[in-house]
């Protein structure tokens, strides 16, 4: 450690392009716009990094990693400026004493910077700011890629949306359920296997007989 930095660790930094990468493909695959998923204002307040490095990491440029008390300091900092009360003010320091359960003489000690945070401090802070187990003392990579799986979340779970209705509706359509249930790309396998043209000039008859059956109403 020197300079108040300390090198990050290589499984924190090795992830971070994995999830950068899954939830890039999956914001193509959804059609949302990448500066959407990638804000790095939002990325900063989701996960306590500040914006800058948030940029940097994301570009996948080095960007140095603040030791603990520094980070401690840099995130606390982050949460009184936007986990505001009810009335857009920030929560003063006898407020987050009471609601951390400690002396308003720690708390402000430990917001100014004079006295060092054990992990007990951070998990009553993180309580009563309400934010994840972590939020105040991972490593910059970490932080930002625990926030991003929290977007990687909310964009499955829009995909799983988007599948089950297009499920209900294809199960309104004979025609849509037909193809749904064999598959184009079975059936042309299938008939693909058979011996002879004869054969397969049946089976083609036969789906469009069972086409017919089913065929849209006329609009």
């Amino acid at each position: 450690m020197t300079d108040g930095f300390e090198v990050p660790g290589a499984t924190a930094t090795g992830l971070l392009p994995t999830v950068v990468g899954r939830v890039a493909a999956l914001a193509d695959r959804l059609g949302v716009p990448h500066r959407q998923v990638f804000d790095v204002r939002r990325l900063s307040v989701a996960s306590g990094v500040p914006e800058v490095v948030v940029q940097a990491l994301l570009s996948g440029r080095p960007a140095g990693e603040p030791d603990l008390q520094t980070r401690f300091l840099q995130r606390l900092d982050l949460l009184r400026r936007t986990r505001l009360k009810p009335n857009g003010r920030r929560y003063t320091q006898q407020e987050i004493a009471d609601g951390a359960g400690m002396s308003r003489q720690q708390a402000g000690a430990l917001i100014n910077g004079d006295r060092r945070p054990t992990m007990e401090h951070c998990d009553a802070i993180q309580r009563f700011f309400r934010v994840h187990a972590g939020f105040l003392t991972a490593e910059d990579p970490e932080a930002l890629a625990g926030a991003l799986q929290r977007s990687e979340q909310e964009l499955l779970q829009q995909l799983a949306d988007r599948e089950r209705a297009a499920a209900a509706a294809s199960a309104d359509d004979p025609f849509e359920q037909l193809l749904q249930d064999h598959g184009v790309r079975g059936i042309a396998w299938r008939a693909a296997q058979l011996p002879t043209d004869q054969h397969r000039d049946k089976v083609a008859e036969w789906l469009d007989m069972l086409l017919e059956s089913v065929k849209r109403p006329e609009s």
